[in-house]
């Protein structure tokens, strides 16, 4: 081994010193350095993130596990699914086989600590030899991903030196710290929408299937110094309880061997609940794999913050409503300066911790590891439903996307290669079926079955509102309107397993059909319209579905790229020409919004160009524009920052921001308000997307009322959940949709028209069910909000505004009700 150069010789300073930070190009260059010097560690570029940069997977082990590494990974692989192995097959596995532990950092751009850290990890890890370090090389790979967004790295890294030595230095910055998710990142686990979540759903699910995974954070200031597993309570279902368990091992070998080092502020099961949002943190429980987070407290990005004794208080109201020591929380963090430093450190000494614990029970790990999959394999087998079936839908691109799903999770799919039959129905070949009796039947259970939140002590906040930690079903089945049929009997017939979903080739001919029915059909004639080939939709039947014709050639192209359905025809139906509308999306500063970062990749994702609209661009009057789309956003933050008063979630947001410089200030304000109002009088269509509805209805005149505004959760609150909507799909705002459907809502407004003299200019689009509201998740005020508008168009001079009272594109997740937003984006010609 070479002589390696250290952090500090390399970058100038050691990463985690005050007011530095480490840039991606060059930590990058460091780990390709350390890949060249040593042969414990292997770096293998993943390939480009969403703007370009390397996506990393670092491997450090011992020189002996690096020359078995293959054979390693498919032991691994091997223990997490060891159907047909016997338990002697198992126990040599077991015996051969090593640890292996993934761990990645600052998957939020602005929570740089453990990228920072990485670097010192991987230099100490490479050189060092001492007898501790060398038990953990020789029984357990180390799988980190240094960075899990090197976007978002690279703009906080220039960001932070651009304001470093001037009053906004170490202040947040003003967008979204990736080009379409920002903070919503670790969302993506279970849909794949960005490129970063693919390579690591490769990483942990098809390459290794670790038996730990840990992902380094932040989290506020004022709290435990770090927080780290096990989690509270509630616990989400169809979980292994072994998984459990093993978080509370890792966790007591963290937290120890933290405070054996001089660490103080370490917290265990205190803050986050094992029932959180299905990122990967919390989905690779479903996996049998132990999956858990740290939670460090922030400083100002690289730049120390003080922290006066008296600001300092419990994480939570109900397993530490006070900020002093029990028995999880044994030597609290006394105040003072808190820096990058205290942050890296803690990281630090958690990973290794982990490390270290696996090191020390690699064996019981590893067999544990295989009781997990083979106890899930049994109760899917015994469990009630046994298997849900798939069969064809409403719209077959969302079912294939649902399946490529399911397969991106290394579920196993199998499809019925002869028609087959469950009690009295009878589902004809190539009917996909996904089996219970597999080792990731929690993961099956989470995202195709039907289940409400739990409600018990642990989902009420302290005034009793029944709360969940992020959305309270991630049944994604339901968000994209796809009928899984739980199968409640055993049943027989001949499958196969899907490897992958073959395209179907586009048929012959110069005259095609698209149905309005399938989303990819919107994304074939956003290709088509871009080619400059003329669209149009059918007058007649049910959807008014796309009629395209031309050079044969080019069709099949076009329509191939499209990855749609067409049917050939032989002439033209009676039609209207598709006329595609100039679309613009708000964009504001202030930490960016997530939800129009995700407006702009599903828009990107069908082919629907746009253009981002500003304040000036308000300010000036949309005169380049047909449609506005505001994201889901509040009001005061739309006008600005001067228009908070009273709104104290507002203010504390902007508190959280913190003070940015003049150039990066947000809101149209009133002048802004007026320019909208003109733009939709004189033919403008504005799209309001769930929480900015209120924003049109009170500064825009619209005589529409939200019954549910300004109610506490404890009246009302749907916390993201799926509820029973019914669809007037004759109007051309939801041509394609079926009129039962399902929505997303996460306690969005909802709709009465209050006009006693026109109500003729407001038409309910989508309508709640009048009764059993709730599919799954949580409901509180139901009666509130039975029978009426989740979504509505309301007439204002020669335009309109629309009004969404769902999540019509939560996420890039909510797949079935997209056409509700794609149809606003055309026009016809009269």
């Amino acid at each position: 081994m070479s002589v390696i150069k250290t952090p500090k010789e390399f970058f100038g300073f050691t990463p985690g010193d005050d007011r530095e930070m480490a840039r991606w190009d060059m930590i990058v260059e460091y780990f390709r350095m350390l890949d060249e010097a040593s042969d414990r560690i292997k770096v293998i570029d993943m390939g480009p993130s969403t703007e370009g940069w390397p996506f990393l997977q670092v491997i450090i082990t011992s020189e002996e596990n690096m020359q078995n590494l293959e054979e390693i990974r498919q032991t691994s692989m091997k223990l997490a699914d060891p159907r047909g192995l016997s338990c002697d097959e198992i126990e040599a596995l077991v015996k051969k086989g090593k640890a292996v532990s993934v761990q990645s950092m600052s998957l939020h751009a602005i929570e740089i600590g453990g990228t920072q850290m990485s670097v010192n990890l991987a230099y100490d890890m490479v050189t060092g030899n001492d007898e501790q370090l060398l038990n953990i090389l020789n029984n357990v790979v180390f799988v980190m991903v240094p960075c899990f967004n090197p976007d978002g790295q690279i703009m906080l890294t220039d960001w932070y030196y651009e304001n470093k030595d001037t009053e906004y230095e170490g202040c947040n910055n003003p967008m979204l710290y990736h080009k379409y998710t920002g903070h919503d990142n670790n969302r993506d686990a279970f849909a794949h929408n960005i490129v970063e979540s693919r390579y690591m759903g490769d990483i942990l699910f098809h390459q290794w299937m670790p038996q730990s995974y840990q992902d380094h954070h932040h989290q506020g200031s004022y709290g435990a110094r770090i927080n780290i597993a096990p989690y509270t309570n509630p616990l989400r279902p169809y979980t292994d309880p072994l998984v459990w368990r093993e978080l509370n091992l890792y966790g007591a070998g963290m937290a120890y061997h933290m405070e054996s080092q001089g660490l103080d502020g370490v917290s265990t099961g205190a803050k986050f609940p094992s029932w959180g949002h299905y990122g990967y943190h919390w989905i690779v429980n479903s996996h049998n794999i132990a999956g858990m987070l740290t939670e460090s407290a922030n400083c100002k990005l690289a730049s120390p913050k003080y922290i006066d004794p008296t600001q300092l208080e419990g994480d939570n109201d109900i397993t530490q409503p006070a900020y002093e020591a029990q028995t999880n929380f044994t030597a609290p963090w006394k105040g003072g300066w808190w820096t990058l430093k205290g942050i890296t450190d803690r990281q630090y000494h958690a990973a290794y911790g982990l490390l270290d614990t696996m090191a020390k029970n690699r064996e019981m790990i590893l067999r544990n590891m295989a009781k997990k999959a083979l106890n899930q394999t049994q109760r899917g087998e015994e469990s009630k439903e046994y298997a849900f079936i798939i069969p064809q839908q409403h719209d077959k691109s969302e079912l294939l996307h649902l399946i490529w799903m399911l397969r991106e999770q290394n579920i196993e799919v199998k499809r019925a290669v002869k028609p087959f039959t469950v009690g009295a129905a009878t589902y004809p070949e190539g009917t996909f079926v996904v089996f219970l009796a597999q080792p990731k039947m929690g993961v099956i259970m989470n995202l195709l079955s039907e289940y409400k939140h739990v409600d018990n002590q642990w989902t009420r906040n302290k005034q009793g509102a029944h709360v969940s930690f992020d959305a309270a079903t991630d049944a994604v089945a339901e968000y994209m309107n796809i009928n899984c049929i739980p199968a409640m009997q055993k049943f027989e017939g001949e499958f196969e397993i899907v490897a992958e979903i073959e395209e179907e080739p586009v048929p012959a001919g110069n005259k095609f059909m698209l149905t309005a029915r399938h989303n990819s059909s919107y994304r074939a004639v956003n290709q088509l319209l871009n080619a400059g080939i003329k669209v149009y939709r059918k007058n007649s039947c049910p959807w008014h579905s796309f009629y395209v014709e031309g050079d044969e050639a080019q069709l099949k192209e076009i329509l191939t790229e499209a990855d749609c359905f067409p049917t050939p025809v032989d002439e033209a139906p009676e039609m209207t020409q598709v006329k595609p509308l100039k679309v613009g999306v708000y964009q504001r500063y202030y930490n960016g919004n997530a939800d129009e970062g995700w407006t702009r990749l599903v828009l990107e994702n069908f082919d629907f160009a746009y253009a981002t609209v500003m304040d000036k661009d308000v300010l000036d009057g949309l005169n380049d524009i047909d449609v506005l789309i505001l994201p889901s956003d509040q009001s005061p933050i739309l006008l600005g920052p001067d228009n908070v008063k009273g709104d104290p979630s507002v203010k504390m947001y902007l508190n959280w921001v913190g003070p940015q410089p003049p150039a990066y200030h947000s809101g149209f304000g009133m002048e802004g308000v007026a320019k909208i109002k003109e733009f939709v009088e004189r033919g403008g269509r504005l799209l309001c997307l769930n929480k900015s509805c209120d924003f049109a209805i009170d500064y825009l005149g619209l005589k529409v009322k939200n019954v549910v505004k300004g109610l506490p959760l404890t009246q009302y609150n749907t916390n993201g959940s799926t509820l029973r909507a019914v669809v007037d799909n004759k109007d051309s705002a939801a041509w394609g949709m079926q009129k039962d459907s399902l929505i997303f809502h996460w306690t969005a407004p909802v709709f009465q028209v209050a006009d006693m003299f026109h109500a003729e200019d407001y038409k309910t689009v989508v309508s709640l069910a009048d009764k059993n509201v709730l599919k799954g998740g949580l409901l509180t005020g139901e009666e509130l909000i039975a029978g009426k508008a989740a979504m509505m168009r309301c007439r204002l001079g020669e335009g309109e505004v629309v009004l969404y009272g769902m999540g019509v594109q939560n996420r890039a997740q909510t797949t079935g009700t997209f056409k509700l937003l794609f149809n606003m984006l055309y026009d016809y010609e009269k």
